[in-house]
């Protein structure tokens, strides 16, 4: 009997964009440990909770991974995202992919999230993407940090595991909340 050759692991994912004007490009990323892109059905819902307030938004992609959330926004009108993200293989493949699409407005930095955030001193965000690595625990120390960094009225989506309790500011309001398998996701309006 043959045996079939050892397959190989794959060195990039594919993510696929699922509304605006890159509506269905699939995009690769990079297999990095801790790195889980969010799924197709929780961005769908997600950018229907957002479609009023995505266009013309500045946004910000704290820990942007693969890339999906910032990417979305930009392909639903968004006119600027920031998108942060420590990996240097992330990062080589979130310009790659914007190079790609030709995406005006965005910008992607190679930095630790959390010295980011603090050192900022930029104009505000319509709109905040938090979906850390799960494994890292960065939830509060970003809450934390962001309340700086929005506009009024801002809208922000935090993605944990199940049972994550998170402290938010006073003046956050919980807008939706969604669980999905392991992950749950929730979007708050800065008031």
């Amino acid at each position: 009997m043959k045996k079939r050759p050892l397959r190989q692991p794959e060195s990039h994912g594919q993510l696929r964009i699922i509304g605006g004007q890159w509506r269905g490009r699939k995009l690769r990323f990079p297999v990095v440990a801790g790195l889980r892109p969010t799924g197709d059905r929780v961005r769908e819902t997600l950018f229907n909770w957002l479609q009023m307030s995505i266009a013309e938004a500045r946004c910000l992609d704290v820990f942007a991974g693969a890339g999906g959330l910032g990417l979305e926004a930009l392909s639903r009108g968004c006119t600027h995202c920031t998108m942060i993200e420590k990996d240097t293989q992330a990062c080589r493949q979130l310009d790659a992919n914007l190079q790609l699409l030709q995406a005006q407005g965005a910008e992607v930095v190679q930095a630790d999230a959390l010295a980011w955030l603090a050192g900022y001193t930029g104009p505000g965000f319509d709109v905040v993407f938090l979906d850390p690595p799960f494994a890292a625990d960065l939830w509060q120390a970003s809450l934390d940090q962001i309340g700086t960094h929005l506009n009024p009225n801002a809208q922000i989506y935090v993605e944990a595991p199940v049972g994550k309790a998170l402290i938010t500011p006073n003046n956050w309001q919980l807008h939706r909340e969604k669980c999905a398998g392991e992950v749950c996701y929730r979007l708050y309006h800065c008031l």
